[in-house]
């Protein structure tokens, strides 16, 4: 992905963590890897995964840092 879009993506989002950004678009999450430049996610508020393109161990990893760190995401 080109620097620009990412760029883009990290400073639209509401919270960064470990190279992922999660951003709030209307009733969802969305989770992206800045690192990998591919990998993606969509959470439900309450931290239910819909869809993903992700491994089962960087889901895992988004799914704690969501549980951990959701209270921080600005309004």
């Amino acid at each position: 992905m080109l620097d620009a879009r990412l760029k883009e993506l990290a400073d639209r989002a509401d919270l960064i963590v470990r190279g992922y950004a999660f951003s709030r678009d209307g009733d969802l999450i969305r989770v992206f890897n800045l690192n990998d430049g591919f990998s993606a996610m969509i959470l439900s508020p309450d931290g239910t995964m819909l869809e993903t393109n992700m491994d089962e161990i960087q889901q895992a990893l988004v799914l704690r840092i969501w549980e951990r760190d959701a209270p921080f995401m600005t309004a």
